[in-house]
């Protein structure tokens, strides 16, 4: 049996404005097409979810970036983890934030995608931003977490659907970084926390088709 998310796929060629969310310069706009689409497919729960989105985005946008931070990891936090595989039927789907409101469900990416995104829109700038794959090792596993650098080379605070609690990257040592990026870069790290730039995040091909998706649904 298709889940709602799977549905989404089918249909989404029908109102490519469900894949907007926040334009990667920045933008933050959620249209009254886009609005009664959700309403009238996905009922008011998932609507609700959106206008929730929109009045923590007028709320948090002018408030000091340690605050932002917390209102948003706790309000993507609250969305129900599910497998790519279970929820989008595909083995690796990133999901843009308004995928992952509407259907309620996503995982580790699309929850870091959605913080990065939504701070971005309010304003924190992108070279402060970075999302990081990860090894979790309690996990045996693969993960992806969000870091927010106040200074470039400074201890990161981490933004990790796993737990609320917003911790420096030194006391998350169940996280192991491999690699991370922004909309200016990809890092691959090293040992005793040295970056080394390789190159454009474009090279991430699944980066390069989400920014795709939300660069086609702000077209007129």
């Amino acid at each position: 049996m298709e889940t709602a998310a799977i549905q989404i796929r089918r249909r989404s060629s029908l109102l490519p404005a469900l894949l907007l969310a926040v334009s990667v310069v920045g933008a933050f706009e959620l249209s009254s097409r886009l609005m009664n689409y959700v309403q009238e497919e996905f009922g008011t729960e998932a609507q609700q979810r959106l206008e929730n989105w929109q009045r923590l985005h007028a709320l948090a946008s002018n408030a000091p970036v340690d605050r932002q931070l917390r209102l948003v990891n706790s309000f993507f936090n609250r969305v129900a983890f599910v497998s790519d595989i279970r929820h989008w039927g595909e083995e690796d789907y990133w999901a843009t934030p308004v995928e992952l409101l509407t259907t309620n469900g996503g995982d580790c990416e699309d929850f870091s995608i959605a913080k990065y995104l939504t701070l971005k829109s309010m304003g924190v700038p992108d070279d402060q931003l970075r999302i990081v794959y990860v090894k979790a090792l309690e996990l045996n596993q693969a993960h992806m977490v969000l870091a927010w650098y106040p200074e470039p080379d400074a201890d990161p605070l981490i933004l990790d659907n796993l737990i609320n609690d917003i911790k420096p990257a030194s006391q998350r040592t169940d996280l192991e970084p491999v690699y991370s990026f922004n909309g200016e870069g990809l890092w691959l790290n090293r040992s005793g926390g040295a970056r080394k730039r390789i190159g454009e995040a474009g090279r991430l091909s699944r980066w390069q088709d989400l920014n795709s998706r939300l660069t086609e649904s702000l077209r007129p």
